[in-house]
């Protein structure tokens, strides 16, 4: 994992450089130092905390709060100004760089081990961040036509839900919309309170498990912008709206349709767009990591399940409700996640063969999703109820078949057997 994620952030900074932009390792170098950009540095200090003891705990956090508030007061003294959100974040690096480096000079056998293991969870989660921004750009820089008109004539199959859903939500008025604005841009948050609760032994069993959350979450991350490269989607705000967050436009669009008026059947076509939008659509890679952040907060206490539950739907009526996404983007994001997180178990269990039929089932159900959306978007459009149905069904198979999966791969608890009565001696 670790070597995956530095190669994927190699890549995307070596790509970045050549369009005129910094990439992930760079960016992060700077952010020891410099102000630095809002991202789950302390997140990652979290999640690296996870082998240190509770006295361990309190020194690092205090430590990296400490060096935050001098670096504050050193910025404020000089005058250096930084935008919102850029006060702190170098503490909990520096924090983790120091216990890289008490691991290599101050332990030796698995100690050392362990604890680079820590460093190197906390420092995967900031890495993938930025990896993740870098692709993102890359995206919007050499991907200059988009197939929103595909996707879109495609998502009359499921009834374009994200029109109806962006009108439910602008009628839900500000309490609604800065709910699942906060949802959908916390989601690492949630993630991350499940994987503490799935790393919370780790520390006295000087072990990590064979299986939790971080792992599904990156490898979700790393793949998913190969497909948008190869899909590029803006979103129903961008390519039918008026656009969002200070990007795209109406002039980027191919009409001012979002949400207020049906999308209207028409042969598709590709579409140029701007080179700042990301090209970030398909599959909802939103959608993906809340079905993961849903799955892996099934074995926690009634209160982690019910949150997992609530980020799942949220998110989903947040993805819908902003314009984000289409309906089918959805639909591949649950099989893309399950694909991703059988693909992921079944090789913590030496490549089970229940576990290998189902992610080459989810990769090819996944491939004739986007070849439909491509190839079939009139077919889909003028047969709705046939071709939202066949995509109901093809997404329900793989979830179907995950859960009968996962359900022969739980543990099964062996009676005791009950001691038969011994005659009593004479």
């Amino acid at each position: 994992m670790l070597w995956v994620t530095a190669g994927v952030a190699a890549l995307g900074l070596a790509v970045a450089l050549v369009i005129g932009q910094p990439g992930p390792v760079a960016d992060q170098l700077k952010g020891a130092i410099l102000a630095p950009k809002p991202g789950p540095l302390y997140g990652g200090l979290a999640l690296m905390s996870v082998v240190l003891t509770w006295p361990q705990r309190i020194i690092a956090a205090g430590a990296a709060i400490g060096m935050d508030g001098v670096l504050l007061l050193v910025r404020w003294a000089a005058g250096i100004k930084v935008a919102d959100g850029h006060f702190f974040g170098n503490g909990a690096l520096l924090v983790m760089l120091g216990y890289a480096v008490i691991a290599v000079t101050r332990r030796t056998g698995w100690e050392r081990v362990l604890l680079l293991k820590g460093v190197g969870l906390g420092l995967l989660l900031v890495a993938g961040r930025k990896s993740g921004d870098a692709w993102l750009l890359i995206t919007s820089k050499t991907r200059p036509a988009v197939l929103d008109q595909y996707v879109a004539t495609a998502d009359h199959a499921l009834g374009n839900p994200s029109w109806p859903a962006g009108r439910m939500l602008q009628a839900t008025g500000p309490i609604g919309i800065h709910l699942l604005d906060l949802v959908y841009a916390k989601l690492a948050v949630a993630a991350i309170v499940v994987t503490l609760y799935q790393l919370r032994h780790v520390a006295v069993e000087r072990r990590f498990p064979s299986h939790h959350l971080v792992r599904t979450f990156l490898v979700i991350g790393l793949l998913g912008p190969g497909i948008y490269m190869l899909f590029p989607v803006v979103g129903p705000v961008f390519a039918y709206g008026p656009g969002a967050s200070g990007t795209g436009g109406v002039q980027w669009a191919a009409a001012n349709l979002w949400p207020h008026t049906p999308l209207p059947i028409t042969t598709p076509r590709l579409m140029p767009y701007d080179e700042i939008t990301p090209r970030n659509c398909m599959p909802s890679l939103h959608t993906a990591w809340a079905v993961a952040i849903f799955i892996h907060s099934r074995k926690g206490p009634r209160i982690l399940r019910f949150a997992g539950t609530f980020w799942l739907v949220a998110t989903l009526a947040a993805t819908l409700g902003f314009g984000y996404h289409y309906g089918v983007d959805l639909v591949a994001g649950v099989v893309f996640a399950l694909t991703i997180e059988a693909a992921l178990r079944s090789l913590d269990r030496g490549l089970d063969r229940r576990g290998i039929q189902l992610v080459v089932y989810g990769t090819a159900v996944f491939a004739a999703l986007l070849v439909s959306y491509r190839y079939l978007p009139m077919e889909m459009a003028r047969h709705q109820e046939v071709s939202g149905s066949l995509l109901i069904l093809a997404m329900t198979s793989v979830v179907y078949g995950y859960v009968r999966t996962a359900r022969l791969w739980e543990p099964t608890a062996i009676a005791a057997r009950k001691p038969e009565p011994q005659p009593e001696p004479v």
